[in-house]
């Protein structure tokens, strides 16, 4: 028992020690943890203490910073964490150095204001574009911002100098309806591109080397505070500049067509326009009117001091009374502008073919290459045997050869940046060609030998008044189902000339025929520009001019057919043919058409490369070659005088060729205009002189406004469908006369 009792006692010992030890254990971690949780919060609040000094650093920097911008004797150097500045500086640098080549290869000046303009919309746009780059801290997200940018900068320009070059406009939304046939020319058109025009690359090149060589620089994302402020206040700074440099006197072309203002509101003048804003900025103009229409009909035209000389040629008075009534703002504008013009007068030529049937040929892609005896005999002795003219040319713009047709039957200016004859294709106009024929008792009809792929035709000819249009599918002619392959105008004349002179009625008829064959391509093969190739690649013409000229060989074969038919049905000596182009053929380069004319490339400068032949031709005349300076646009009002049609001189901004009111003068259109003197350059507001007479500023400025102000009337008329409005007025007008003579008629009798 005692034994049992002593070993309880130790074991009772032994667990108070174990417990002594265990609490001395747990005292000691206790210990550890409170002096770890001090130094924990020792370290925290060190740390807080440091981040508080730091933004306190940072708030004095701040303050400091904020100190210097408004401290005007200190200078401050703005440099941003992220480097925006430098991203900034070197994507402006880019982007100038673009539009200074672009500059340099169009032929436009640096030394200019406009220049000066460029500089600023490259800072607004280096500004914008680096702040949106910055909004990310992810480095090649950055990059590949800018690069894209830069690309679709330099790609755009490009296919600016392109387009300039083998269309001779400008790209234009407002011709984006023509987008999927101009995707035909896609071969041709790569192929047209000079080599400086890659020039435009090299500043995208060298921004690639640049990212490249500072490949490791690691950027922050930009945060919206004082910096950013501070960038948009320099784009509304450089906005306010920009804005002053398109009104403030000093800084304007003083022979400008049309003011930077207008342009900026409106830039319907691509050339100009691009010279003075660049091809980007352009872009961006033009853009934002396709999706936002400008009405420029706003101001109303008040004739002022309009002197008309007495006239023996009976013209309505319909247009002063209607003009006089009119309370619409853009019909009261455009009654005033054509009543207030000059009416021609008759003359020794007025009806000199009166009652005379009547063929025109708008012949395709036609130059003073189709003069050539040896090669194109038919066409030659109508041009020697007829009143041919040295000084003609075929202005070319948007959709060249629709626009100019329309021009050629309407004799108004078509709209410079718009496919006018698809755009407003229903519109109608009792004064164009046909509907003059169709008040003479004529049978009228028109014919193209392919479909309407390009443009409207089978409306656009019935709203002008032809009684009957036909096309490939109508004259039986067949298609190929892809681009090259045109028709053949020897069958265009064949099947057409058939209708026309197997037609049973007495009236004298009037015909418009549109060919095809000579079409470019000339870049690859096709059945008509192969035919004769190879006759004339012996004859030392290059590979492309011989196709060309290849394709012209059918045209000459088909005025061969027309001149036959007409013979063997007795009515050559009964017939005024009419030849004139569309435009020369823009397919060929101006070494190609150098070749084709023996002319230096130099000699096809301002505008040279658009003169194309122009005859009117009938046995009876004889034959004669006219010097002044003349286009398409003088068609409707010099076939009106010579068959003596019934029409009104003031609606057509062309002239009778010959009246002795006819200025000698060529308009192209950009507003640019050439003579026997002088040629103006629109684009740079430049005039060159041929002859020691020389025109003072205020001649050329009275020039520039009577060219500008048919242009805008024209288009004014066009986009209101003036026309339609003015028949009906006219026609009213006419009725309700018509009622006063009768009641007046009657009162007579009954007394």
């Amino acid at each position: 028992m005692a034994s049992s009792k002593k070993n309880n006692n130790t074991k009772k010992s032994n667990n108070k020690s174990i417990n002594k030890n265990n609490n001395k254990q747990k005292n000691e971690i206790k210990v550890k943890e409170e002096t770890k949780k001090e130094e924990n919060k020792l370290i925290k609040e060190e740390e807080v203490n440091k981040e508080n000094i730091k933004e306190d650093v940072i708030l004095e920097e701040k303050q400091e910073e904020f100190a210097k911008i408004l401290d005007d004797d200190e200078k401050y150097e703005f440099e941003f964490k992220d480097n925006f500045l430098i991203n900034f500086t070197s994507l402006f640098i880019v982007l100038f150095l673009i539009e200074i080549i672009f500059k340099l290869i169009s032929g436009f000046s640096i030394l200019s204001y406009a220049t000066l303009r460029i500089i600023l919309s490259d800072i607004i746009i280096s500004l914008i574009i680096s702040f949106l780059s910055t909004l990310t801290k992810r480095r090649w997200l950055k990059n590949t911002i800018l690069i894209i940018f830069i690309f679709l900068y330099s790609i755009y320009s490009w296919l600016q100098l392109g387009f300039i070059n083998f269309l001779g406009v400008y790209i234009s939304f407002h011709t984006s309806s023509q987008f999927g046939a101009v995707t035909d020319y896609i071969y041709d058109f790569l192929a047209s591109i000079k080599l400086s025009y890659y020039l435009i690359f090299i500043p995208f090149i060298l921004y690639i080397v640049y990212l490249i060589i500072i490949r490791k620089k690691i950027y922050e994302k930009i945060k919206i505070n004082l910096k950013s402020l501070f960038i948009l206040f320099t784009v509304i700074i450089c906005s306010s500049l920009y804005y002053v440099t398109l009104r403030i006197p000093f800084m304007q072309e003083a022979l400008q067509v049309k003011s930077n203002r207008e342009l900026f509101k409106n830039p319907d003048v691509p050339t100009i326009a691009v010279n003075q804003f660049g091809p980007v900025v352009f872009g961006v103009l033009d853009f934002k009117t396709f999706i936002f229409p400008i009405d420029d009909s706003s101001e109303v035209f008040k004739a002022e001091n309009v002197v008309t000389k007495p006239v023996s040629r009976e013209v309505s008075d319909a247009l002063e009374e209607i003009a006089s009534l009119e309370t619409n703002k853009k019909y009261m504008s455009l009654n005033n502008y054509f009543a207030s013009r000059g009416v021609t007068d008759y003359n020794d030529y007025t009806g000199l073919f009166e009652g005379k049937n009547v063929i025109v040929v708008l012949m395709e892609s036609v130059n003073n290459a189709i003069i050539n005896e040896k090669y194109f005999p038919n066409y030659y002795n109508i041009y020697t045997n007829g009143w041919s003219f040295a000084n003609n040319y075929s202005p070319r713009n948007s959709c060249a050869t629709g626009n100019n047709e329309f021009s050629a039957m309407t004799s108004l200016y078509s709209i410079y940046n718009t496919c006018t004859s698809n755009v407003y294709k229903n519109n109608t106009y009792f004064e164009a060609i046909f509907n003059l024929f169709n008040n003479k008792g004529y049978t009228t009809t028109s014919m193209h030998d392919f479909i309407e792929w390009y443009y409207y035709r089978k409306t656009i000819h019935p709203n002008m008044g032809s009684q009957k249009y036909y096309n490939a599918s109508s004259l039986g002619i067949e298609t190929a189902g892809y681009y090259g392959e045109w028709p053949s105008d020897e069958d265009l004349f064949s099947k057409g000339l058939d209708i026309i002179l197997n037609n049973e009625s007495d009236k004298p008829f009037m015909t418009w025929f549109t060919t095809v064959t000579s079409h470019q391509p000339y870049s690859v093969s096709s059945t008509y520009g192969d035919l004769y190739k190879d006759y004339f690649m012996d004859e030392g013409y290059t590979e492309y001019n011989s196709r060309y000229l290849s394709k012209l060989k059918v045209l000459d074969n088909a005025l061969g057919i027309m001149i036959d038919k007409l013979k063997a049905a007795g009515k050559l000596d009964d017939t005024v043919i009419v030849l004139l182009a569309d435009h020369y053929p823009y397919g060929l380069s101006k070494n190609n058409v150098s070749q084709l004319l023996d002319l230096p490339v130099n000699e096809l400068n301002d505008y040279e490369i658009e003169r194309t032949p122009f005859v009117i031709y009938n046995p009876s005349m004889t034959p004669k070659v006219y010097t002044q300076y003349n286009s398409y646009i003088n068609l409707v009002p010099t076939l009106a005088n010579l068959m003596n049609l019934e029409y009104d001189p003031r609606l057509y901004m062309g002239t009778d060729l010959f009246s002795d009111d006819y200025v000698s003068r060529v308009v192209f259109a950009d507003g640019s205009w050439k003579n026997e003197d002088a040629y103006y350059n629109a684009s740079s507001s430049k005039i060159t002189y041929y002859t020691d007479k020389e025109y003072t500023t205020d001649e050329i400025i009275a020039i520039n406004n009577e060219i500008k102000l048919k242009m805008d009337m024209s288009t004014n008329a066009i986009k209101n469908d003036y026309f339609t409005y003015l028949d009906k007025k006219i026609n009213e007008y006419n009725l309700e006369h018509q009622e006063v003579n009768d009641d007046e008629n009657l009162t007579d009798q009954e007394e």
